[in-house]
C-alpha cells in the first residue's frame, strides 16, 4: 500500500513537472538564463529609457557601420579617428546630461575603451549600452 501511494506520489510530481518546464522554456516572459550581470560602467537600454534627461549618444564603431545605421542623435566616436571626434563630442556635451557610449553587441569591447578615454578627458558621468547596437536595433524593431 505505502508502494502505492509512494508511486503515485512520484507520478504526481513528475507530471506537474512537464508544464513547468514547457513554461520556464517557452514562455514569453520568462527570465533570461544566460543574462550576464552588469559590469562597472554598463548600464541596460530599458534603463536608459526611463532617464528624465537627454542623453549624448556616442557610437564607438568603425565610420562605415556608423554610416550605414545609428541610434538617431548618436555622434561618432573611436580608437581610429580619436584626435578628430573628440572635440565635436566635448562641444555637445554639457555637464550634467550623461553619455552613453555603444559599439556592435555584448562582446565588443570598443565602447568601454571610448567610454573610458571619455573619463579621462573629464567627461562624466560616461555609461557603457549593455548588448550595444543590436541590444537597440531589436528593441527598435519590436516596436
Amino acid at each position: 500500500m505505502k508502494r502505492l501511494i509512494f508511486r503515485q506520489s512520484i507520478f504526481i510530481c513528475v507530471l506537474a513537472l512537464i508544464p513547468t518546464l514547457a513554461a520556464t522554456v517557452l514562455h514569453p516572459k520568462r527570465p533570461s538564463w544566460d543574462a550576464e550581470a552588469l559590469k562597472e560602467g554598463e548600464v541596460l537600454l530599458e534603463m536608459i529609457l526611463n532617464w528624465k534627461q537627454p542623453v549624448l549618444w556616442v557610437d564607438a564603431r568603425s565610420a562605415k557601420e556608423y554610416q550605414r545605421a545609428h541610434i538617431p542623435g548618436a555622434m561618432l566616436l573611436n580608437e581610429d579617428d580619436w584626435d578628430d571626434l573628440l572635440n565635436p563630442i566635448l562641444d555637445a556635451w554639457n555637464s550634467p546630461r550623461p553619455v552613453v557610449v555603444y559599439c556592435d553587441d555584448r562582446q565588443c569591447q570598443a565602447s568601454h575603451q571610448v567610454a573610458g578615454r571619455l573619463r579621462e578627458s573629464g567627461v562624466e558621468p560616461v555609461y557603457v549600452l549593455k548588448g550595444g547596437w543590436e541590444t537597440w536595433r531589436k528593441q527598435r524593431s519590436q516596436r
